[in-house]
């Protein structure tokens, strides 16, 4: 590899870390109603796990409500039955076509605890943007070693992979305000 190529491996790593940080915050709960809440749910579909946005159309009529009206009526007890099984904590509603969930408002307890999850959840994803730098930083070294990057090349690249790194923790902590700041408005 080269040193263009190893900056571009550890930037794309940090792009799919922060991909994925902001895959596993769609799913918290917030004061308002989101598709995300519920698309991810997992739905046994004749034997197969199947997610629920796959399954069903998705809408929020109002702020605090999501209706989920699938595309084959048979499956609607899986769907609340997934949903009742999620952490979620929401009651789903059914009238045989369609499956109606209501938003309660969130309680104070509730959103320190959305709050504190979404800190562990951008904990977890600055972590692996360390492991990032941390391998990128390794395979570098194994470069240098055998002669294919220079020692200042070498330094260099672990300055800018530092920088990089710095770049994706402030957009982490960015999500991060913004979600918790979603979570505690009322």
């Amino acid at each position: 590899m080269t040193y263009k190529e190893v900056q571009a491996d550890a930037k794309e790593r940090m792009d799919k870390a922060l991909a994925h940080l902001h895959e596993m915050l769609k799913g918290i709960r917030t004061s308002r109603a989101s598709s995300a809440l519920v698309d991810h749910i997992r739905v046994d579909y004749y034997g197969t796990q199947t997610p629920l946005g796959q399954l069903a159309s998705i809408s929020i009529p109002e702020p605090r409500q999501i209706v989920i009206k699938p595309f084959d009526a048979s499956v609607i007890t899986g769907i609340v039955k997934a949903i009742q099984k999620s952490d979620l904590g929401i009651q789903p509603d059914s009238d045989g076509k369609i499956v109606r969930l209501t938003m309660p408002p969130l309680s104070g307890e509730q959103r320190k605890k959305y709050a504190a999850k979404v800190k562990e959840i951008c904990e977890e994803g600055r972590i692996s943007m360390r492991n990032v730098r941390r391998d990128v930083n390794k395979h570098a070294d194994a470069l240098k070693k055998s002669s294919e990057l220079t020692e200042d090349e070498n330094r260099k690249l672990h300055e800018e992979i530092q920088t990089l790194l710095k770049e994706y923790e402030g957009k982490v902590t960015s999500v991060q305000e913004q979600k918790t700041a979603e979570i505690l408005a009322v």
